[in-house]
């Protein structure tokens, strides 16, 4: 919604968020996807890169998406409702980067990926979650070439920012926004945030209403 002031955005993307939030079904392939009724904001990233974490402090719940210490294990879109009634969806895409994963399994994914991003209309953005302990790493940058194909804008979101020293946390800031500016679909900012610490939460919560309004 253009023109709000960013207080008033802020406070009601709090209350939506802190109202129901509920896990409407998991999708393994597109002909499971729930008809596209409502808006919808995805997240992806790396495994391991603290998307469950993020979901889970964005919503203010515990375990509304399900986090794991096994890398790659989420290979479905899991669909969450947002509001009563329904504001709009929030989809957890399958991490990416399993270097162990047998080639047919990443096969798989990268189609169901591919076809979701270029075909889901209600699609209003995606939020590329990077590690930032490590940066944008080469799987990082072959998923917002994708992003960039299927034409899906998208933020980029810097996860577990209370893991790495000030000064070095600058610098993976600089070098991020420099990779985002090579990408036509990527937002010229960085989300910087931190699941345990609440960092960046409030900001993103209220990007994600803006987005899903748009």
């Amino acid at each position: 919604m253009t023109g709000e002031p960013e207080d008033d955005l802020g406070e009601r993307a709090r209350k939506l968020f802190s109202g129901p939030v509920t896990f409407l079904k998991s999708a393994p392939a597109l002909k499971f996807l729930p008809e596209p009724e409502v808006p919808e904001i995805a997240f992806c990233g790396r495994s391991n890169v603290g998307k469950s974490s993020l979901l889970n402090a964005l919503t203010g719940r515990k375990a509304i998406a399900r986090t794991s210490v096994t890398p790659g294990r989420t290979q479905e879109l899991n669909f969450f409702e947002v509001g009563d009634p329904l504001q709009f969806r929030l989809v957890d895409m399958p991490g990416y980067g399993f270097a162990k994963a047998p080639p047919k399994v990443v096969e798989t994914w990268r189609r169901l990926v591919r076809d979701f991003l270029r075909g889901r209309v209600v699609l209003k953005r995606t939020l590329l979650l990077v590690d930032s302990r490590h940066g944008v790493k080469q799987v990082d940058a072959e998923m917002m070439k994708m992003l960039d194909e299927a034409a899906v804008g998208y933020r980029l979101v810097l996860t577990k920012a209370d893991k790495i020293k000030a000064s070095e946390l600058d610098k993976v800031i600089a070098e991020t926004l420099a990779e985002a500016r090579k990408h036509p679909a990527a937002f010229p900012e960085v989300h910087v945030t931190s699941s345990e610490k609440g960092m960046g939460i409030a900001e993103l919560r209220a990007a994600v209403l803006a987005d899903s309004e748009i």
